[in-house]
């Protein structure tokens, strides 16, 4: 039985009531958004970082919420949405150790991603069949097909078989019948076929057993303690972010430059034909990058300057449209040999951000370029540029504060080759801005062309052309379970003859709820500023595709180890298992040549299925670019610099805790691959 759902405490929609006031409502909720958490992520640094930017960006929206909807629900959305990037987030989880997982939530990891999610949302956060539809994006009809897969595929995790041997035309009534929302016609049909049919029995049995288990991991949190440092932890870093904020010490300084003699001249004729402007921009920027949007009237000079304990930051310009606002700056160390960067949210605050800027989209990342002609000139210069939020205003004033920079270092003696640009340390004062913008228009063109990317539909929604980037809206068709496409890489664009290239930082998943079968995104190219197309030409790179592949290999330590078995045409060796506390069963395939897959998804299963354990992994990997030159892990690798990498494991390392498991069965659910791709698509726009 479903217990009945407990309505949140509800929490005024306003910013005066300042942070505090949503730390204090998750502290009433965080058992089980810590769960929620724990279903993506591995380890308490991660968590203590969920928390975190779950609590600033619930504060942030706070003026945007709508009490149509519950508020737990429309929080629970912001954290699942930060859990889904926390987890995709490869460079962070290849920082931290992952740390051994609950039994449960072995068994949870094992179900497809909508599947967990269902199933977390329903049985253990409480929500409502049309609450949790409305979070996932999905019809009511849809969201009872994954909750009867989850379930399905829950039972196959917990040792209790693959199928249900039950009458079809009677598994869609389970959910219902059990949750006692049935009609009563069907409920009496239902019942009378289960006293005849005792297969059905067994099913609707079983199913109910699983439905169980979901609703008791409620009971089973108190194993799983949210440890007390972690809100403590969030709370220091709240605490000491208000306090910065609070220390307003504002400074603005213009530096102008004045010309006299033939200048004057020339600017009084440039009031009257506007001859002058690209000639006395040539003049005067280096920056070829801001020459070219001064050059086309997008932005306008600014040398807006502030200086903090000898390291001078300069706002050369400001370009804004409704993809972002781009900031160029120059630092100056005048002290020593320095060159400093500015990082978004690393010390970076837009103070009056929620008035002027729309917080639907997230800054592009711009990483540091230290190789370029302006940035070799000077030791102790850097020019960089900085992507904040767009302006939801046609003009502004954006109320910068920068209190951390980061400091650079360029090593050019790396064993592979490579000028490596690092991050050595951070230079802290404060430096404020108040940086006048004017969003500049963007041009949208609808698409409607659809191919075929490795037997998946792809289509293309919309082309945006904006003074800062060009970007690219497409779909993909999410209906076959057995093969999806969990990233797909562009190579460049070509308009009118003119080639962007696609930014490796500039992929977004957007949360649009279109049709049920189709998820959308974005990709950012290069500017194409001016252009009008007719034609588009999109060129591929690759494709990261997950396969459905389940195989069972009996584990018989009679047989002696290493054991080998074929699996997506390549031969991998069972090299040891020792049983012990914990027990320890080691896997390995170095072969990656011709290899089908780069990774795994399995489990291994004891023989007493009912034992309370945990698993904990290990593995070692090789990155291989697109030439099959091998790269070490253990050395700085620029991914920057690598054409299109891929990631091989090549062996596992897996320990079970408990006394003394005795694995029964290694079960293999599916792999992942990278495939490239030189396919180009031609798109019309007549």
């Amino acid at each position: 039985m479903i217990p009945a759902k407990i309505d949140p405490i509800s929490i005024t929609p306003k910013r005066e009531k300042g942070v505090e006031s949503v730390v204090e409502w998750f502290e009433q909720h965080k058992q089980s958004f810590y769960l929620l958490g724990w279903s993506y992520l591995s380890n308490q640094q991660q968590m203590e970082e969920l928390f975190y930017r779950s609590i600033l960006k619930v504060h942030k929206e706070l003026p945007r919420f709508k009490s149509e909807t519950s508020f737990e629900l429309w929080v629970t959305s912001i954290f699942i949405h930060i859990c889904r990037e926390l987890a995709g987030d490869r460079s962070l989880q290849s920082l931290l150790e992952s740390e051994p997982r609950q039994d449960f939530l072995i068994a949870l990891d094992q179900l497809e991603e909508y599947e967990k999610e269902a199933m977390v949302l329903t049985y253990v956060k409480g929500f409502s069949r049309e609450e949790v539809a409305h979070l996932l994006q999905v019809s009511v009809e849809k969201m009872k097909e994954v909750l009867f897969s989850g379930i399905q595929s829950l039972r196959k995790a917990l040792g209790d078989g693959t199928t249900f041997n039950g009458c079809k035309e009677y598994h869609k009534d389970y959910i219902d019948y059990l949750e006692r929302t049935l009609d009563r016609p069907k409920k009496i049909d239902l019942e009378k076929h289960i006293y005849h049919c005792q297969h059905c029995q067994q099913d609707l049995a079983t199913f109910q057993d699983v439905m169980l288990t979901m609703l008791n991991l409620t009971d089973r949190i108190k194993d799983l303690h949210m440890p007390s440092g972690i809100m403590e932890n969030v709370k220091a870093k709240l605490a000491e972010m208000e306090k910065i904020k609070q220390q307003r010490n504002k400074k603005r300084i213009r530096k102008g430059l004045v010309f006299a003699g033939i200048f004057a001249v020339l600017i009084a004729i440039d009031f009257f034909t506007g001859a002058f402007s690209n000639l006395y921009y040539t003049w005067t920027e280096e920056d070829q990058e801001v020459l070219a949007y001064l050059q086309q009237d997008l932005g306008e000079r600014l040398n807006l300057e502030a200086e903090s304990d000898g390291v001078k930051i300069r706002i050369k310009t400001a370009i804004a449209d409704d993809v972002q606002t781009l900031i160029f700056y120059e630092i100056e160390d005048t002290n020593e040999d320095n060159q400093f960067m500015i990082s978004y949210g690393d010390g970076v605050f837009v103070e009056n951000e929620h008035e002027i800027m729309s917080t639907i989209n997230y800054p592009r990342f711009y990483p540091p370029v230290l190789e370029t002609d302006l940035n070799i000139q000077e030791k102790n210069v850097y020019h960089g540029k900085l992507s904040l939020l767009p302006l939801t205003k046609d003009k502004g004033t954006i109320k910068l504060k920068i209190t951390r920079l980061l400091k650079l270092i360029q090593d050019s003696s790396d064993q592979n080759g490579f000028r490596v640009n690092e991050i050595l340390g951070y230079e802290t004062g404060e430096w404020n801005f108040e940086i006048p913008v004017t969003k500049q228009a963007s041009i949208e063109y609808a698409l409607n062309e659809e191919t075929l990317v490795e037997g998946i539909p792809v289509r293309f929604d919309k082309l945006i052309i904006a003074p800062t980037a060009t970007v690219l809206q497409y779909g993909i068709n999410s209906k076959q379970h057995e093969k999806r496409i969990d990233a797909l890489n562009f190579d460049d664009l070509v308009v009118n003859n003119k080639k962007v290239k696609a930014d490796m930082y500039g992929s977004s998943y957007l949360d649009l709820q279109q049709d049920v079968n189709w998820y959308t995104l974005q990709t950012h190219f290069g500017p194409l500023v001016g252009e009008k197309p007719k034609e588009v030409n999109v060129h591929f790179a690759s494709v990261y595709v997950t396969f459905e592949d389940q195989k069972v290999i009996e584990l018989d330590a009679s047989r002696g180890y290493p054991q080998t078995f074929e699996y997506a045409g390549s031969t991998i060796s069972i090299d040891e298992v020792e049983v012990g506390m914990p027990t320890t069963v080691v896997i390995s395939n170095h072969d990656i040549k011709k290899r089908a897959y780069q990774s795994l998804h399995f489990n291994i299963v004891g023989k007493d299925e009912n034992e309370t354990r945990s698993m904990e992994m290990e593995s070692e990997a090789v990155l291989v670019d697109k030439n099959g030159i091998e790269y070490d892990m253990t050395k700085h690798i620029p991914y920057e610099e690598i054409e299109q990498p891929r990631y091989f494991e090549t062996g596992y390392r897996v320990k079970l805790h408990g006394d003394k498991v005795i694995p029964k069965s290694l079960n293999i659910y599916g792999y992942n691959t990278m495939k490239y791709l030189d396919d180009v698509v031609k798109i019309s726009l007549d």
